[in-house]
């Protein structure tokens, strides 16, 4: 029985570093990056042409040819080699949406495993494209609340590098990353394991640091760690297109338990998922560009959104790149599991949420594979997931809030205040 054991133990460490080794190349956010020579000369030009993008070429067929020897030793039955089966088909898919940048056959491979606005979602009845309007549809709601004057973004990125460098030295001790500058980003920061990139040319609000703090650095960096070192399973130490829900999801969700979101946060998100419709539709580049600029009033942002729904793609409209789909579905799917994971008094599965680059349906091979002393737990997690007291306070008070229908008693107040004067304070300098 020991040798049997052994010998599957020994097959699944196989396959797992034969999948880790073709999922190496497919870099797929940094290979589709934009110069920074492109939005230089976007704006040279008066924002009226459309940029002009190429990318490296990409070969597929090393990473094929790896995945397709790990599929001859899977047999997807039980959970850890559906789970196996599923590693396998998020990297070949990647590999060849890779392969395709710059053409439509980017776009069908990236609709195929992040999604698409209007694709009915699995478990919900709802699409993506409804879940941003609903969130929209609460942010108008709210539109009438005096929430002061807007934030200024004042704080440079050497600003908020220092902050989050300190924080992170504190958190990570020897395993910190660096916490770096860069030119051109394809947002305001970027995590690996071993360095967090801010574009040089950002500027940040006071709650911004904390915001990229949570989300960057107690999520994206610590998955990355966790993964690193899983010897026996190195793919968990390897992001590809299907962990992205998940660790997206995870790290929204983060931004909120924390609070460090804001609701211009929640707007943009919903905002991305409207502009990649758009594209998909036909719009090009300029014209999702003025969609941002209206909704925002900034040119610099305005760009950078745009970017990130065409890089990769084609500019003249059709076929965008549909990553950013994936983040107000991804919270929704990861406060639904940490909450049930709760209910099913499973705290283990809370740590085995950030043993590495997951998705959610992972979990349970994760609980096999730890069982059989494959999958180690998580080294570092994030500070709100570190206190289970005050989480699971915070989660039975969400559980208690959502089994209560509020609509009678907020009749109730709303006529209550419907004719109290509106109170003007002074403002505190």
């Amino acid at each position: 029985m020991t040798k049997i054991v052994d010998k599957e133990k020994q097959r699944i460490r196989k396959v797992a570093h034969l999948l880790y080794d073709g999922a190496r190349p497919v870099r797929i956010l940094r290979s589709i990056d934009w110069p920074a020579s492109v939005k230089q000369d976007f704006f040279a030009k008066g924002a009226k042409e459309l940029p002009v993008v190429s990318y490296p070429g990409f070969d597929a067929k090393p990473t094929i040819d790896i995945i397709r020897e790990a599929r001859r030793m899977i047999i997807p039955i039980s959970p850890i080699d559906l789970w196996l089966e599923r590693q396998s088909n998020s990297i070949e898919t990647g590999a060849r949406m890779l392969a395709g940048a710059g053409t439509p056959g980017f776009f069908e491979h990236s609709r195929h495993v992040y999604g698409e606005p209007i694709e009915p979602l699995r478990f919900i009845p709802a699409t993506p494209l409804e879940l941003a309007q609903s969130v929209q549809d609460v942010i108008d709601q709210l539109a009438r609340i005096d929430l002061g004057v807007a934030p200024s973004a004042h704080l440079s990125a050497d600003d908020v590098a220092k902050e989050i460098r300190k924080a992170v030295n504190l958190h990570f001790a020897e395993d910190a990353p660096k916490v770096v500058l860069v030119d051109t980003l394809s947002a305001n920061a970027l995590a690996t394991a071993d360095r967090i990139r801010i574009r040089r040319d950002a500027r940040f609000t006071d709650r911004d640091a904390a915001q990229l703090l949570n989300h960057e650095a107690y999520i994206h960096v610590a998955t990355s760690l966790n993964g690193r070192i899983q010897t026996d399973l190195p793919i968990l130490g390897a992001g590809h297109p299907s962990t992205t829900r998940t660790q997206e999801g995870l790290a929204v969700f983060s931004e909120i338990i924390s609070g460090t979101i804001e609701l211009d946060r929640l707007r943009r998100l919903a905002d991305r998922v409207f502009a990649i419709q758009m594209a998909i539709e036909g719009a090009d580049f300029l014209q999702v560009y003025h969609y941002f600029l209206e909704r925002t009033g900034n040119t610099d942002q305005s760009f950078e959104n745009a970017r990130r729904v065409f890089r990769g793609g084609v500019i003249t409209g059709g076929a965008p790149f549909t990553k950013d789909v994936v983040y107000i579905f991804g919270l929704l799917q990861v406060s639904t599991v940490i909450r049930a994971i709760f209910s099913a008094g499973r705290s283990d599965c809370l740590r085995l949420l950030f043993c590495g680059k997951l998705e959610a349906q992972d979990i349970p091979a994760l609980c096999e594979l730890a069982a059989m002393g494959l999958c180690k737990p998580a080294r570092y997690l994030p500070p709100w997931a570190s206190d289970l007291r005050s989480l699971l306070a915070i989660l039975t008070y969400d559980t208690f809030m959502n089994k209560i229908d509020p609509a009678p008693m907020m009749v109730v107040v709303q006529k209550m205040l419907e004719n109290a004067p509106i109170v003007e304070f002074p403002v505190e300098k």
